[in-house]
């Protein structure tokens, strides 16, 4: 018996605007020549249906489709309590060839998530000088590796690659590591002692994971070196907080950052691209990473950043990873396009490295509602795939990976961050990946998988 399945795939729909043929894209402030109706329009013709028998099904696998159009990581974010789940193991290695750690390879994860206090000290070794430093625990990442090293020996003709998931964040970072003997009631330290403890936790990780003795250096093939520096608010770094009672680290989306209260300046983004380019193998790219990537002032910030740490002597940038964080009407087609292209002018290479997709307001998770919200997810999907296959073909633009933050919708993080909360009794309250609460592919996995015309 056939089973029906829905695949979108954006049609040819947007001539490239002189702008984008001449190459003299001049920065954010330039508005999209592309319209809300050129938008629609790519979803409209990306409603293609395909009938596949449930064997025809089984065989097609993501990471091949996409593989194909594009030559990228295919990738998916797993935890590390997910990646013992024998159904979200058996999609990873089925259709990704890339993972992201959730959580694990986060500073707060490498401190045994002792944000309260200091797990202890010891002493370490710098450019000459005996410096002290908390003590690290690597356990939580190196079980989650260990699986994946022993799927590689075993199956390598699917191997695993892995992205290194973050060095430096405002957010998920202990408040104890920026103050005097690493107690948050102390003062904080200047920036001459934070240089050396950041230079410190990006050797001691790096070469951990990385290093020429280490069992896992051929597992990964990037690093996200910063994340988030860029305010939503204002379009530039993130600084203080206005309240000097508030804990900085713990303000994942505001303008508080305890980085920028130290150093008062970039020098800490900057610094960490020039040890992490002192410390990472050659052939390991690194990254800065952000979300709300296509908002006009944003964007403009990002791109600052990105120009500051290329014109850094020393320093080593190989991409931009563009999160993914969408929701069902915006970003717009054009935006996303815009964005692409405009990080490719400064560092080449573009990522899109957490993609997912935040329900319709009048999402509530019935059955009815499901249906309706899976169909115009698909067609969403569908013109987000193809905004990065068009901006790849341009000369100069390489999209170089394609990541999910998960992979099945019941283990997504918007689950507990819905706005829908309590109120939705029917269902799940988003639905934001290509697998479903039953680990079964939705019509969203069309958007990147289907047979050829």
């Amino acid at each position: 018996m056939k089973r029906k399945r829905i695949f979108r795939r954006a049609a040819v729909l947007l001539m490239t605007t002189a702008m984008f043929a001449s190459g003299s894209i001049a920065g954010a402030a330039e508005e999209p020549q592309q319209t809300e109706e050129s938008f629609a329009e790519a979803e409209e013709n990306s409603a293609e249906e395909l009938h596949q028998t449930e064997e025809e099904d089984r065989e097609v696998r993501l990471k091949d489709a996409v593989s194909k159009e594009l030559g990228c990581y295919v990738g998916a974010a797993v935890t590390g309590q997910e990646i013992n789940n024998r159904r979200v193991w058996e999609i990873i290695t089925t259709h990704f060839n890339a993972v992201t750690l959730g959580n694990e390879l986060k500073p707060d994860a490498l401190f045994n998530y002792s944000n309260a206090v200091c797990p202890g000290t010891e002493e370490a070794e710098l450019n000459g000088e005996t410096i002290t430093v908390p003590k690290i625990n690597f356990y939580k990442a190196e079980n989650m590796l260990d699986k994946i090293l022993q799927w590689n020996k075993k199956n390598p003709e699917d191997a695993l690659k892995v992205r290194g998931h973050v060095l430096v964040w405002h957010s998920q970072t202990p408040e104890w590591l920026f103050h005097e003997d690493y107690d948050k009631q102390k003062p904080y330290v200047d920036k001459e002692t934070m240089n050396k403890r950041l230079e410190w936790y990006i050797r001691t990780v790096l070469t951990h994971f990385t290093g020429g003795d280490s069992e896992y250096k051929d597992l990964f093939y990037g690093w996200d070196v910063v994340n988030e520096a860029v305010s939503d608010s204002t379009g530039t770094y993130r600084t203080d907080s206005e309240n000097p009672n508030e804990p900085l680290s713990n303000d994942t989306h505001g303008n508080n950052s305890s980085w920028w209260h130290v150093y008062q300046s970039n020098e800490f983004i900057l610094n960490a691209f020039v040890y992490a380019n002192k410390y990472a193998p050659a052939d390991l790219e690194l990254y800065y990473n952000d979300y709300n990537e296509c908002s006009g002032q944003k964007t403009a910030g990002i791109l600052e950043l990105l120009r500051a740490v290329k014109a850094t002597d020393g320093a080593r940038i190989d991409a931009m990873g563009m999160q993914g964080h969408y929701n069902m009407d915006s970003p717009n087609y054009s935006e996303i396009d815009m964005a692409i292209r405009m990080y490719a002018q400064v560092v080449g290479n573009v990522q899109m490295t957490e993609l997912d997709m935040k329900a319709s307001e009048d999402y509530d998770g019935s059955p009815e509602s499901k249906e309706k919200e899976f169909e115009a997810q698909a067609k969403r999907y569908g013109a987000i795939y193809w905004a990065l296959k068009s901006a790849d073909k341009e000369e100069g633009v390489n999209v170089t990976a394609l990541t999910f933050w998960g992979t099945a919708d019941h283990l997504s993080w918007l689950q507990s961050r819905s706005d829908v909360g309590g109120g939705n009794t029917t269902g799940l309250p988003e639905c934001p990946l290509l697998f479903d609460e039953h680990y079964e592919k939705k019509p969203a996995f069309y958007a990147f998988v289907g047979n050829e015309d």
